[in-house]
C-alpha cells in the first residue's frame, strides 16, 4: 500500500487538449477525442459505484488517514494515478462510498446530540449529503475549475487544463478533515462545553471551526498546487486572512459559530 504514494520521476502533464485543430480526414481532433475519453470515465466511474467488489476500500481508508497526518503523499498518488492512467481524477468511487458513510454515522450522531426525532434526523441527514456536501462541492468544485483554467494555468501550458473531476477530488479531499472535526470531533463538545453560553465555551467551539475551515482552504491549495500546469497557487492560501480575522471578532463578540449551527440544523429540518 505504501509504494502507491511514490512520485514517478518521469514528468506527467494533462492529457486534454485544449487548442488542437480539427483534423480533415473525420478522425476527432485532440479536444473532442477527450471529451469522449472523459465521457467513458465518467461512466466507468459511475458504474464502479454499484461494483463494490472491484473498489478498493483499504486504500481509500488510508488516503483519509492521510490528509490529516500527511495531505501532500495523497496528491503524490495522483500523479501516479495520471501516469498509469492518464488522468488526475479518481476511477475508483471507494473514497466517496466511505465519505458518504462518514456523513451517515456522523449526521446520525448530530441529531443524537441535538434530541431530534428520527423524522428529523432523516431530513438532516437529506439535507447534508445532497446540499452541503454534494451541492456545495459541485459549486465549488465548478468555480475552482473555471478560475484556475482561466487564470492560474501558465502561458507555455495553454494547451492544458484541470480535470473538472479532479476539481471535486480536491473538495472532497479538503471536505472530509472539516467533516470529522465538526460532525464528529465536536460533538463530544458541545452539550457540555460548546453550547454552554461561556467564553470557554464559544472558544473551543470556534477554534474547532478554524482548524476545520483551515484544513480545508489547505488541503484545497495542496491539491492545485500539485499540478504542475498551475501558477501562482498560493492565492488559494489568502482566504487564512479573512478567516483569523472573522476568529477574532468572533471571541471579541462572543459570537459562536456551533450554536449558530446548532440553530440552523433545527431550523431547517421543522
Amino acid at each position: 500500500m505504501e509504494k502507491m504514494f511514490f512520485l514517478p520521476s518521469r514528468k506527467m502533464l494533462p492529457s486534454t487538449s485544449v487548442n488542437s485543430s480539427v483534423q480533415g480526414n473525420g478522425v476527432l481532433n485532440s479536444r473532442d477525442a477527450a471529451r469522449h475519453t472523459a465521457g467513458a470515465k465518467r461512466y466507468k466511474y459511475l458504474r464502479r459505484l454499484f461494483r463494490f467488489r472491484q473498489m478498493d476500500f483499504e486504500f481509500a481508508a488510508w488516503q483519509m488517514l492521510y490528509l490529516f497526518t500527511s495531505p501532500q503523499r495523497v496528491y503524490r498518488n495522483f500523479h501516479y494515478r495520471k501516469q498509469t492512467k492518464d488522468q488526475w481524477a479518481r476511477d475508483d468511487p471507494a473514497f466517496l462510498v466511505l465519505l458518504s458513510i462518514w456523513l451517515c454515522v456522523s449526521t446520525v450522531g448530530f441529531g443524537f446530540v441535538l434530541d431530534m426525532g428520527f423524522l428529523e434526523t432523516i431530513k438532516l441527514l437529506l439535507w447534508v449529503v445532497f446540499i452541503d456536501c454534494v451541492g456545495v462541492g459541485l459549486l465549488i468544485a465548478t468555480l475552482m475549475w473555471f478560475i484556475s483554467n482561466k487564470y492560474l494555468v501558465k502561458r507555455q501550458s495553454r494547451d492544458y487544463d484541470v480535470e473538472w473531476g479532479y476539481a471535486f477530488d480536491v473538495h472532497l479531499n479538503a471536505f472530509y478533515p472539516l467533516l470529522v472535526i465538526l460532525h464528529f470531533i465536536q460533538l463530544f463538545f458541545i452539550n457540555h462545553v460548546i453550547l454552554t453560553d461561556t467564553f470557554i465555551g464559544y472558544l473551543v467551539g470556534n477554534t474547532l471551526w478554524l482548524v476545520a475551515v483551515g484544513y480545508y482552504i489547505y488541503v484545497t491549495f495542496l491539491g492545485y498546487s500539485a499540478l504542475p500546469f498551475l501558477k501562482n497557487t498560493v492565492i488559494l492560501l489568502y482566504p487564512f486572512a479573512p478567516l483569523i480575522l472573522l476568529y477574532g471578532l468572533s471571541l471579541a463578540l462572543g459570537w459562536n459559530f456551533t450554536h449558530t449551527l446548532c440553530s440552523f440544523y433545527k431550523y431547517r429540518v421543522k
